[in-house]
């Protein structure tokens, strides 16, 4: 588990691109690199990998053919800033909310709005998730634990604010319009509108022609 406050924004030293398989590392500052071992769980990007292999500070990791679908990771390059946080440890403080790392897709950029001390993207989502997204509810975004602050559920958007702070500790700065990023919605909402559904379908059958 992951607690979506971003600890590293870090650049892809090397990636090896093989049929269904990306392999990549990045290099870890020391204090990042404290009790991390093989088969340890970082997100990147908000996705949840396994480290593979450690090599000084090169920390090493691979990304399957259903992770790379499903998440930005498909677009890594060397040289490429992702979001980085180890998995939470217990009694950690849990600053954002408590996320698992696996995406559920992609949102879209729509449009950037910058003013003094206020930031605000709007993105595009798809049907299969956006009926968890409600405006004053958790997403993780890139691995960020974000707030949504509004949404249009017609129109099939939704925006967040960025605080400064955000902005300068993750790589949501350098989002463009028409980039994607990382998307997984809170577990408890996706929970509960599951389980909604799930009974209003049992007590109210759709009459099949």
């Amino acid at each position: 588990m992951y607690t979506g406050i971003v600890q590293a924004c870090l650049p892809i030293s090397s990636l090896e691109k093989k049929e269904n398989l990306y392999r990549f590392s990045i290099e870890f500052p020391s204090d990042r690199l404290e009790k991390l071992e093989e088969g340890a769980s970082v997100a990147i990007n908000g996705v949840c990998l396994t480290v593979t292999e450690i090599i000084g500070k090169a920390v090493f990791f691979e990304a399957i053919k259903e992770t790379l679908g499903l998440s930005n990771l498909n677009d890594l390059r060397e040289g490429v800033l992702v979001n980085m946080e180890r998995s939470a440890r217990a009694n950690a403080e849990i600053g954002g909310h408590l996320i698992s790392g696996h995406v559920v897709g992609m949102a879209d950029i729509l449009s950037i709005e910058k003013a003094t001390n206020n930031y605000r993207i709007t993105f595009t989502g798809d049907d299969t998730w956006m009926k968890f997204v409600f405006e004053k509810g958790y997403l993780s975004v890139n691995g960020c634990s974000l707030t949504v602050a509004e949404m249009d559920r017609k129109l099939k958007q939704f925006s967040i604010n960025l605080i400064p702070e955000t902005l300068k500790r993750t790589n949501l700065k350098l989002l463009q319009r028409g980039d994607k990023v990382n998307i997984e919605v809170e577990a408890q909402t996706q929970a509960i509108v599951e389980t909604v559904e799930r009974v209003l379908n049992e007590r109210f059958p759709l009459e099949k022609n």
